[in-house]
């Protein structure tokens, strides 16, 4: 069996472990059952595999602040169904036999942090409330304008071809006339429009970056972009913010040091901290990138809903020069499900990103990219209801996390729908996360959205739901820090500062 090893793998460690193991907690049956059955499924998928060797008793079950009992009970069921073996001084591992006959699957990007949060995506665990998304539900506007769309544009789309692999000239005329408003003049030609604001990082990311490239991140910032640029080859190098934005200082010096291919950024509405980077440091962004030669990319993906004035124009907008791109999306200011998203770049880098899109999947949805021109010029006029909303939850998750939950801090965004909260005592957040899960809340830890593996006390807090859901939720979180704290003992009771 031994034959079957790979030797030159590196086996997943404990808390990518435990990101495989998924929401192994719900369901039926007795705990150690669960989490036997959510072992062998990353046995059968082959994320687990031949002489992958497993954390011990005691470690695992601090990990998953379950009792050693649990975990000694679920080892032994592995080793039962020979999932599992146990060999004296070596532990207990994959057993060789388990899984000889299966070609090893894996599809993660190594290093990854965004793993867990995609898998249950696609999974849908029932009644989990997750905290992975910061997105809302779709308001009658968005009927309107989709029955108005079929009613005038349809009998025209579709007598045209339908392959537009920098997007349909009507929307590239929308997004320059909405980037002009915003204080940035636009041309259509210098727009290409992508399947959401993801793919618009990662076809820059394909563009600019290659192995053993660097990249220059905030620290934090949103896993699944991240993740995008690790998967392009890329190092990244974390840049701490302040209220303000990105540090200038240490934006200098990480420029001077690493000499990096990108400098990635979320300026305005930025996720998770909510910052909202002022007119001065975006300008002082713009030189010092123009100065070291480096490409920004600017996702605002988050500013498509605001009205022109609310935020500062954006960094492709000063005049230091240099190359620039701005990322948008009308996930956040329409609705998640309308895919569409773009970048706004000078027309030679278009044109390039635009091969790139073209062998991708030669152009977004033309019904969708319809849609999205009859939208986005009437955002300005929809930003104070949607802002009033904001407002409104923003008082309603404060006002509970306050009654339930008041050792924790957070300071108040000054954009988006999320906060950015620090628990108290220095409590590790990924433990934290793991309790919160079984009682049906997923926290995304903050070490997760740093590259540096900071922030570890810290998680991400969206409250861009419903008040009935809000309400559940921070019941769940009240339970589950209830739960953390019986099982963890006496903790620090002194107030953490931001």
């Amino acid at each position: 069996m031994e034959g079957n090893v790979d030797r030159n793998r590196q086996a997943p460690g404990l808390d990518e472990l435990i990101d495989l193991l998924g929401d192994w907690s719900s369901g039926e049956g007795p705990l150690y059952r669960r989490l036997t059955d959510a072992v062998g499924r990353a046995v059968r998928s082959g994320d687990l595999r031949t002489g992958d060797r497993l954390p011990s008793e005691r470690r695992l079950a601090d990990a998953l602040s379950v009792s050693r009992a649990t975990v000694v009970a679920a080892y032994d069921a592995l080793r039962g169904s020979g999932l599992a073996e146990t060999r004296r001084g070596s532990g207990t591992q994959v057993s060789g036999g388990a899984v000889a006959h299966r070609l090893p699957v894996d599809g993660r990007v190594r290093g990854g942090q965004a793993t867990a949060v995609v898998q249950r995506l696609i999974t849908q665990p029932p009644d989990l409330i997750s905290l992975g998304q910061a997105a809302e539900a779709g308001g009658p506007d968005l009927t309107r304008a989709l029955l108005d769309m079929v009613r005038e544009d349809l009998p025209g789309l579709i007598s045209d071809a339908g392959y537009h692999p920098a997007g349909l000239p009507a929307l590239r005329e929308a997004i320059a006339a909405h980037h002009t408003v915003h204080g940035l003049p636009t041309e259509p030609g210098q727009v290409v429009v992508t399947t959401g604001a993801t793919q618009a990082v990662a076809l820059s990311a394909q563009l600019f970056l290659g192995r053993g490239s660097t990249a220059l991140v905030e620290s934090p910032g949103w896993p699944g972009c991240l993740d995008v640029l690790r998967a392009a080859g890329s190092r990244l190098v974390g840049v701490p913010l302040d209220s303000d934005g990105v540090r200038i200082d240490r934006l200098a010096a990480a420029l001077a040091e690493h000499r990096p291919a990108l400098l990635y950024l979320m300026p305005t509405c930025h996720n998770p901290t909510g910052v909202l980077m002022s007119a001065g440091r975006r300008r002082r962004v713009a030189e010092l990138a123009a100065e070291h030669g480096v490409i920004v990319l600017e996702d605002s993906a988050h500013a498509a809903g605001l009205a022109p004035g609310q935020a500062p124009p954006p960094i492709a907008a000063s005049p230091a020069g240099g190359t620039v791109l701005t990322v948008g999306s009308l996930a956040k200011a329409v609705w998640g499900g309308l895919r569409i998203g773009w970048i706004r770049a000078p027309q030679d880098t278009v044109a390039r990103l635009a091969r790139l899109k073209a062998l991708d999947d030669l152009g977004s949805p033309l019904l969708d990219q319809a849609l999205a021109a009859r939208l986005l010029p009437t955002l300005p006029a929809l930003a104070p209801e949607r802002a009033r909303i904001r407002r409104e939850r923003l008082a309603t998750i404060t006002r509970l996390l306050a009654e339930h939950l008041p050792d924790w801090r957070w300071q108040a965004p000054q954009g988006g729908s999320v906060l950015w909260v620090q628990l108290p005592g220095g409590t590790d957040a990924r433990l934290y996360a793991r309790v919160a899960l079984r009682h049906g809340a997923e926290v995304i830890p903050g070490a997760t959205m740093d590259a540096t593996g900071a922030h570890d006390d810290y998680v991400r807090l969206p409250f861009s739901f419903a008040p009935e859901t809000t309400a559940a939720l921070v019941d769940r979180l009240a339970a589950a820090w209830a739960a953390l704290s019986r099982s963890a003992g006496p903790r620090c009771a002194t107030t953490c500062q931001w």
